[in-house]
């Protein structure tokens, strides 16, 4: 997995595409293959993803009707249309339903993971620094090395992964059971108790800071970084 933590479902039904895609891509995110549109629609409700790339023609359930039902749900993840349609009507449906951006299929993959990463700057998950801090903690997600106060702490594994989650998604409001798929994997063998477990190790090791201050447990649903 990418130090960037980054998270992309791709839904595409075209195996071979879909594999060149995944094997370009693995080395700068994590990336989540479906094949169809009503499996595509699950995994985008479960709002874990920072990125989302939709086939247009899909079994089951077209990416037009995947992408209107996601943002009906409420779910904003950036979604980048990928179809050998090259209508105008088609492209102009697509924004208009809540499309990021639109790719004609045969497509270079170079210019794919630009498009990938001009979404994820212009939506504040990847930085051009690559590193985050908050207060007194700045985090290298090259290294995935942690200072507070430029004094090395050591945040180990996905102690590391939470807390960059916490960074890129501060003011909002993470449900425990969102936060367990996001780091750990709704298909994990632990329980989403582990998520209490970490904030507290990650509590300790990051105490006396304003990140520790503005980490807000909110009981019954999850937490908040303000």
């Amino acid at each position: 997995m990418d130090t960037t933590m980054i998270k992309i479902l791709l839904v595409e039904d075209d195996l071979s595409l879909s594999k060149s895609v995944y094997d370009f891509l693995k080395s700068f995110a994590e990336v989540k293959q479906v094949y169809d549109g009503v499996e595509g629609l699950y995994e985008g409700q479960l709002d874990i993803y920072d990125l989302i790339l939709l086939d247009l023609m899909l079994p089951e359930k077209n990416g037009f009707e995947v992408l209107k039902e996601l943002r009906e749900a409420g779910i904003d993840t950036p979604v980048l249309i990928m179809t050998a349609k090259e209508s105008l009507d088609d492209k102009m449906h697509g924004f208009d339903i809540g499309a990021d951006d639109y790719l004609t299929k045969p497509f270079y993959l170079d210019e794919l993971k630009a498009r990938i990463q001009a979404l994820l700057k212009r939506t504040g998950k990847l930085e051009d620094s690559n590193g985050l801090s908050y207060g007194e903690v700045r985090l290298n997600l090259a290294n995935k090395s942690t200072l507070v106060n430029d004094q090395p702490v050591e945040l180990i594994g996905k102690e590391f992964d939470l807390v960059v989650y916490l960074m890129q998604n501060q003011n909002v409001i993470l449900p425990k059971e969102q936060i367990f798929d996001r780091i750990w994997g709704y298909d994990s063998d632990t329980t989403v108790t582990v998520v209490e477990v970490y904030m507290s190790k990650i509590r300790k090791k990051l105490k006396n800071t304003e990140f520790v201050d503005n980490l807000a447990t909110l009981r019954n649903v999850g937490y908040i970084l303000r």
